[in-house]
């Protein structure tokens, strides 16, 4: 049953308020948008916290990002151009999700992406998060970061900002950034009990081979690996862009010697 206009705005409300209740965002921080169409999207707008919106709060663009349809005193959240980038370069995606989660942010503040295979679920359903480089909020810049890892994840990381995760519908996107940030969470507090136990690389193929078993949608290293050969696409690096072009070559090493810098290898 397809839903109506109406139902997806209370939708997101629904979500924003999910959100902010688990402390994935602070004041009016964050941003959440639906698409109905290749040239009609649904997104919360700039100034307003996501615990307290109503459905007369969202907004209609186009794929550019141009207003449709918005209430008197509302408008696009600024980061609108963000998500446009993940419609234009991910046909499949009906949904994409920005926050803060405390514990996935300091890892992106940290410099450090959520590579490591720790926990079944994270391997099979989320796969590495790579982090995309630092950009200037509501400019250019941060789709440009993100674009080179579009095409292989579902969400990333970004440096000194927060999260952002894409999927088929809404509330996919919004439980792949619960997701993240539980990852980040454990991972956090296993470092402080003396550092995770890792996977082996024959383990995580395992847990690989049963997410294509299960046909699961998205996009995810086990895919990527297993058309590269790869033994084991976590902390390998080779899953971090396109690899087609020179700069995203480039990224993909800084964001390597960022991370062993920062294990102290």
């Amino acid at each position: 049953m397809v839903q109506n206009e109406y139902e997806i705005k209370k939708q997101i409300c629904d979500i924003g308020k999910r959100i902010y209740d688990r402390n994935m965002v602070a004041a009016n921080d964050g941003n959440i948008s639906v698409k109905l169409s290749d040239n009609e999207f649904l997104c919360t707008p700039t100034g307003v916290s996501k615990g307290f919106m109503t459905p007369e709060y969202i907004c209609k663009v186009d794929a550019q990002g141009n207003v449709i349809q918005a209430n008197k005193g509302f408008r696009p959240s600024s980061e609108i151009k963000m998500h446009m980038r993940v419609y234009q370069k991910r046909p499949d995606v009906g949904s994409v999700v920005h926050a803060h989660p405390t514990f996935a942010t300091s890892f992106a503040i940290a410099g450090i992406p959520l590579t490591q295979p720790i926990m079944p679920e994270a391997v099979i359903a989320l796969g590495c998060v790579p982090i995309a480089p630092y950009g200037t909020p509501s400019t250019m810049e941060i789709p440009d970061a993100v674009e080179p890892y579009l095409e292989h994840f579902d969400a990333v990381l970004l440096e000194s900002h927060g999260a952002l995760t894409w999927s088929g519908d809404l509330l996919s996107a919004y439980m792949k950034m619960e997701s993240v940030e539980f990852y980040a969470e454990l991972l956090y507090k296993a470092r402080q009990l003396g550092g995770p136990k890792e996977f082996s690389p024959e383990n995580v193929q395992k847990l690989y081979e049963i997410r294509r078993k299960m046909g699961l949608p998205g996009r995810h290293p086990a895919d990527l690996c297993q058309n590269k050969g790869k033994a084991n696409c976590h902390n390998c690096g080779s899953c971090s862009s396109s690899g087609n072009a020179q700069d995203s070559q480039e990224l993909v090493a800084a964001i390597t010697k960022k991370v062993l810098e920062q294990l102290g290898k």
